[in-house]
């Protein structure tokens, strides 16, 4: 039989559902609220990754929370200082004390008679089964498995006698020092671990099937260490966050007009450290600059690494695992000790929850998302998806507001229901597109379990920050859903305006 029951309950306590819990406390101090978190830690991310010189790939005035200012040196912030930050903002709202760790949630039943979620979780350290009740449903936990990153099936793997690992698993107990390294992949943490691995390891080899479009950024923001000496905090934090939303903004929406004017800048950034053959082969694409998430390099780090001598990149695909390395296409061997498959994320929208709406199960795929937070027929119910061409709590925020927004709007209104109700154009597949216009390889292989979205507002995520600030914020809580009252409190339309 359900148990406790909860006005919001929150799934995952990383860096969106901690803001959610922090925007909770804010504007609904009214509302009961719990976190669920299937690990025995919060962070999220930025406690399950520990690789060498795990780090932030946005900068941190734009990738901490709006509320609570980054007042770390360091532009671009390296994973502990991450943690401990998120740790610090939970302690300061008091979220930390809502959290329940070891509870992973399997699934999430609607009834519209009691306007209610009754959810169920298993204690990861017992087993045990828990049941809950909550009026809202706020899922905040990212859109990739924790428990397995993707690795492709490399032929001969159980010949290799060296240590096979993945970034999203790295042990501990792993010294790299005066080793031979190969690292596969060319995305964000690749280009984070090859220059942190340089410095320990005896060779580091990066190796790439093509190249990814690679910017080096300064380490610390002479802009924002002017704000500090100049402003007071949070006036400093407002100017220098919005710096960097409308500088990375018209950044991306150079790359998407005239792209060649950014891979310009790219290559003229790469030629203060490497050569035009090297850059052509190994640091050129074939796609557009944000065609896939642009790969950040602090202060050219990866540049530097290669002008050392202390890492290579090679641009090839691999033939098969060898007892001593990897044998490639071009029939070179590249020796390893270890092997490191930087190959990347396996999507799993909603933390893999099973949902019903009255007794009908509900397939995320078949849903259309609404301002890309809510999914179509599923009442009382929210999802954070970050932004994939920018900080991904510039829209967790966002979103943790709008469900506030929602929360206050239904007590205002004597509603207790909020369901996303999509136009009949809609119902037909061929008006529908991929929730994500990104090329990269992760994308690519989960699109057909992610949510869809038509054309238009509500029903498009725009990834544009300054636009869904109007829209989120400062827009209507009430085009495209419907609220209602349930059963239990007379059931009936409430016409809202």
């Amino acid at each position: 039989m359900p148990g406790e029951h909860v006005d919001v309950l929150i799934v995952g306590a990383g860096i969106s559902g901690i803001g959610a819990g922090c925007h909770l406390v804010r504007e609904c101090p009214d509302r009961t609220f719990a976190v669920l978190e299937s690990r025995d830690s919060l962070g999220g991310t930025w406690d399950l990754f520990r690789y060498p010189g795990i780090r932030s790939d946005s900068d941190m005035f734009t990738f901490g929370y709006e509320f609570e200012p980054w007042r770390d040196p360091a532009t671009i912030a390296e994973g502990g200082a991450i943690r401990e930050y998120l740790a610090a903002t939970a302690r300061k709202y008091g979220v930390d004390r809502r959290i329940r760790y070891r509870h992973r949630v399997l699934r999430a039943d609607w009834s519209s008679d009691e306007a209610r979620w009754t959810v169920t979780a298993e204690r990861t350290d017992t087993l045990e089964r828990i049941v809950l009740t909550c009026s809202f449903l706020f899922v905040c936990s990212g859109y990739y498995r924790y428990d397995e990153g993707y690795t492709p099936d490399f032929p001969g793997r159980d010949d290799f006698a060296g240590t096979v690992v993945h970034p999203q698993h790295w042990p501990e107990d792993l010294d790299c020092t005066g080793t031979r390294v190969v690292v596969i992949g060319s995305g964000a943490t690749a280009v984070t671990l090859v220059p942190a691995l340089a410095g320990i390891a005896e060779r580091v080899t990066m190796l790439q099937r093509s190249p990814t479009w690679i910017s080096s950024r300064a380490s610390r923001d002479r802009i924002a260490d002017w704000a500090r000496r100049a402003l007071p905090e949070r006036p400093a934090y407002a100017l220098v966050r919005w710096k960097n939303v409308l500088y990375s903004s018209l950044t991306y929406r150079l790359s998407r007009v005239l792209p060649g004017v950014v891979k310009s800048a790219l290559r003229r950034e790469q030629l203060r450290k490497l050569d035009a053959r090297f850059i052509d082969e190994h640091l050129t694409p074939s796609y557009e600059p944000w065609d896939q998430r642009l790969c950040l390099a602090p202060d050219g780090d990866i540049f530097d690494a290669v002008r050392s001598g202390g890492a290579e990149i090679v641009t090839d695909s691999v033939e098969r695992f060898t007892r001593d390395g990897i044998l490639l296409k071009s029939g070179r061997v590249l020796p390893a000790d270890v092997i490191v498959t930087a190959t990347g994320l396996t999507l799993l929208p909603i933390g893999g929850i099973a949902l019903t709406v009255d007794g009908s199960e509900v397939d995320v795929a078949d849903t259309v998302a609404y301002k890309g937070m809510m999914l179509s027929g599923v009442p009382n119910f929210a999802l954070t998806i970050g932004y994939t061409n920018a900080s991904w709590t510039l829209k967790s925020d966002l979103v943790a507001r709008y469900v506030c927004r929602l929360l206050r709007h239904l007590a205002a209104t004597g509603t207790d229901t909020v369901t996303p109700t999509p136009p009949a154009e809609l119902d037909d597949r061929a008006a529908l597109e991929p929730l994500l216009d990104f090329t990269s390889g992760y994308v690519r292989r989960g699109l057909h379990i992610l949510p869809k979205q038509g054309r238009a507002t509500p029903w498009r995520l725009h990834q544009n920050y300054p636009r869904d600030l109007r829209l989120l914020r400062r827009g209507p809580v009430t085009d495209g859903v419907r609220f209602s009252r349930s059963s239990s409190r007379r059931t009936q339309p409430v016409e809202t305006r």
